[in-house]
């Protein structure tokens, strides 16, 4: 889905926000469909996390249609230790976010908005230049007309 080159700008991205959020256990960037872009989850199973992701996103998103209150945007989950958050990351991908339970939600949301953010602008970009047409090969004749043969003078 993503070439090499920007995976590593993805993970770098997950890196940082990891930096600036101590309780930040783990961040994991997916595609809508449920494909690893790019993991730092030490200790979790990043393509399982990631396909869960993607099962619950189908949830959220019907829901917001639902219920209409526009498209989806971030989803928070939280269990007996901790916080899943999962942040929209442009149009087809998704920022999934683990977190301590002692995390302080505000920031977390504040961070997980602005790596969603960037990670989307990443990803859109691909998918972007994926969908543009191939230029034309070979000389260009623009203007011509198209060759007839010559005619027979025999």
């Amino acid at each position: 889905m993503v070439p090499e080159a920007e995976a590593q700008d993805v993970l770098d991205e997950l890196r940082r926000l990891r930096a600036r959020v101590p309780l930040l256990t783990g961040a994991l960037a997916a595609g809508t469909d449920g494909l690893v872009v790019a993991q730092d989850t030490p200790g979790i199973e990043a393509e399982g996390v990631a396909a869960l992701t993607a099962a619950a996103l189908g949830v959220a998103v019907r829901m917001t249609d639902a219920t209409g209150r526009g498209g989806f945007r971030e989803l928070l989950v939280r269990g007996g230790s901790g916080y899943i958050a999962t942040y929209a990351a442009g149009s087809s991908a998704v920022l999934t976010l683990l977190a301590e339970d002692r995390i302080n939600v505000g920031r977390l949301h504040l961070e997980g908005r602005r790596s969603g953010s960037r990670i989307g602008a990443v990803v859109d970009a691909v998918l972007e230049r994926a969908e543009r047409p191939a230029p034309p090969q070979g000389p260009a004749r623009t203007g011509a007309l198209p060759r007839r043969p010559a005619p027979d003078t025999r």
